[in-house]
């Protein structure tokens, strides 16, 4: 007796990003083979865990009796290893979608994390959903055996050698007798018609056909010794060859003298499907205001960094070991979805649903309470180990200047753990603001900063002099979000933040100021000039206190729009409208150039006017407030011109 026949098969090629992939994989990636055991195992799991979410919302589901486990056989003298889970099965288009072509797959971008990270792939491929294809690192042939949860799923079989394209047929499994009578007459068996395989069963099953030297993967001690270090973690059972083989313990409320350092960072890649070193572990329980035990890391690597889009949420929510939600979106605040981890909490009813677990009062404050504990925990760590923080800063501080600018309830927690350049420290070491505030000189009414491009910028630049010769130290901001942090902290530790640029800052007078100074008279005839010519450009000129040595500087008054608003506007199309800046030009009666300036007005009108344009363009450009600076290139060279002519 022998199989009904089955319909000819569609073949499908590979989207040309697959290809490129599949040949990284089969032909780059030889360090630790192996990884592809813990990679099918976890799409196993997930298949699992999305067909116990649909088991709640959906009335038919086709074989509901089939039990939630991973099963793990391998046929040495075939040379198969098969993976097979009762989970939700795929369609004849997900197969497609799922298995065939990039918009699931993230193949495109694991590729571009692999070009620009230097890493080797089996550390990034699981981190990219695109693990399914470590199978083609030690299989020459991949062939997986699928049925749909849906009770009209039809059984279907993907089969590829992973280089010319795919083929989707229908599945028409043996029977029993049939598997028999092939044994008898002594023909080789199909490897995947197992005792599993004799009827249709819902779910996925992959059977690999190794590669000759790759035959240890059909061997159970291999295998086990895989999964004992990769996958015993995983929510589900696994069996192999009818043995459970993992554990799964619910390391978050072991005592912490229980669990290793290695338990943890084994656990951390389970919960969170990383396969990096967490950075920062946080485990911790509380009885008061609430009865809590967490689990928390904070990941190495960022993978926002990695343009891989915006991180989803990763702390499960638990209540006495039962999950309630895998990755709840408001547990804790927005800016910490890069903490990844586990909390249970024994105060939460076992019945709440998922839909009304947002608006519970109950969740909100078990969020809060975690939240503030682990920023706290954050911040000790920070002050013990700076260097360490420093690496963690480098990838993660963008999310603790969202969480400045965004989040009320933890807004000074966060703001602790902000780190800026400073005047006062060396290029590349940054200084927290209660460092700051520790220097801070008798008298100093604020805490001072400035926005730039570059540490280079704002060193050169007109408005840090005065600063620097009185002995203030100025905390150095160079992007555009950092417009936003300042202005939402507004302060720290009672000390107002103060932008060097801004109009209402009063300092003393100038200490061992150097030159003669214009003459009241003077000083006011020409700044009432240089008003009365440049009105359409400035609200109002005057003298100051805070240059130094450059001649006049852009001072912006309150209620005007930031050069960083105005250029996050400009990068968002959202400038038009938006009229040009009206600034305050501040003069330094010191200058020489002012000096000339406040005789050559009454002498020579032209020359005058040029360098009073001239004058206010440049003091724009070190603002930020230039945008083409053509037109001080074109009046250069007319001022050039009118020099040469007098020569």
């Amino acid at each position: 007796m022998s199989n009904t026949p089955a319909p000819a098969p569609e073949h499908r090629e590979f989207q040309a990003e697959v290809r490129q992939l599949l040949d990284i994989v089969i032909h780059s990636l030889y360090t630790d083979r192996e990884i592809f055991v813990r990679e099918l195992v976890s799409n196993a799991a997930d298949a699992l865990e999305k067909l116990r979410h649909t088991q709640l919302t959906e009335r038919s589901i086709f074989q509901p009796e089939l039990p939630l486990e991973i099963h793990i056989s391998m046929d040495a003298e075939a040379r198969t290893l098969t993976i097979a889970d009762h989970g939700i099965g795929m369609t004849r288009s997900e197969l497609i979608e799922n298995l065939g072509t990039i918009a699931h797959s993230g193949s495109k971008a694991f590729m571009q994390a692999l070009k620009s990270s230097g890493k080797d792939g089996t550390q990034l491929i699981g981190q990219f959903g695109v693990g399914f294809y470590s199978a083609f690192m030690v299989a020459d042939k991949v062939e997986v055996f699928t049925h749909s949860w849906r009770e009209d799923g039809e059984p279907l079989c993907w089969t590829s050698d992973g280089a010319t394209g795919y083929d989707i047929a229908d599945w028409v499994p043996a029977l029993t007798s049939d598997v028999n009578e092939e044994r008898e007459e002594g023909q080789e068996t199909d490897p995947a018609l197992t005792s599993e395989a004799t009827g249709v069963t819902r779910g996925a099953r992959l059977v690999m056909h190794l590669k000759e030297d790759m035959a240890e993967y059909a061997e159970a001690a291999t295998i086990k010794r895989i999964l004992a270090k990769y996958s015993n973690f995983v929510g589900f059972p696994i069996i192999v060859n009818g043995e459970r083989v993992n554990s799964v313990e619910a390391v978050w409320l072991k005592n912490k003298n229980e669990v290793t350092e290695e338990h943890y960072k084994e656990f951390y890649r389970f919960t969170s499907k990383l396969f990096d070193d967490p950075s920062y572990t946080f485990h911790f329980s509380a009885d008061a205001p609430m009865a809590i035990n967490a689990l928390l890391f904070a990941p190495t690597q960022n993978m926002e960094m990695w343009g891989m889009g915006q991180m989803e949420p990763g702390v499960a929510l638990y209540c006495k070991k039962v999950l309630i939600d895998p990755s709840p979106p408001k547990l804790l605040p927005d800016w910490m979805r890069f903490v990844r981890g586990v909390i249970d909490s024994e105060d939460l009813p076992l019945n709440i649903s998922r839909e009304s677990m947002q608006d519970s009062a109950l969740v909100r404050k078990l969020g809060k309470v975690v939240a503030q504990r682990f920023l706290k925990f954050i911040d000790k760590e920070a002050n013990e180990t700076p260097e360490k923080y420093a690496e963690f800063y480098e990838k993660f501080g963008r999310f603790v200047k969202e969480g400045v600018a965004t989040d009320n309830d933890n807004r000074e927690s966060a703001s602790k753990l902000l780190r800026f350049d400073s005047s006062m420290a060396e290029e590349g070491k940054l200084t927290s603001l209660a460092d700051y505030v520790t220097r801070m000189k008798n008298g100093q009414k604020a805490i001072y900063y400035q926005i730039a491009p570059s540490r280079a910028a704002i060193q050169s630049g007109p408005y840090v002099e005065a600063f620097k010769q009185r002995g203030f130290e100025v905390l150095f901001l160079y992007e555009a979000i950092d417009d936003y942090v300042v202005n939402s902290l507004g302060q720290f530790d009672s000390k107002p933040l103060q932008a060097v640029n801004s109009d209402k800052i009063e300092l003393d007078e100038t200490p061992a100021a150097e030159g003669e100074a214009l003459s009241t008279e003077a000083s006011d005839g020409l700044c009432t000039w240089l008003k009365d010519y440049l009105a359409a450009r400035v609200t109002a000129v005057r003298t100051g206190k805070r240059l130094v040595n450059s001649p006049a500087l852009a001072l912006l008054p309150e209620g005007e729009i930031s050069p960083q608003m105005r250029q996050m506007m400009k990068a968002m199309k959202k400038d038009d409208g938006i009229d040009a800046p009206e600034v305050i030009l501040e003069i330094n009666t010191r200058s020489n150039l002012i000096k000339s300036l406040a005789t050559v007005k009454d002498k020579d009108a032209d020359i005058a006017h040029l360098i009073a344009d001239q004058l206010l363009d440049t003091s724009l450009l070190a603002a930020g407030l230039i945008e083409d600076p053509q037109a001080i290139v074109a009046r250069n060279l007319k001022m050039m011109e009118a020099l040469a002519a007098r020569v």
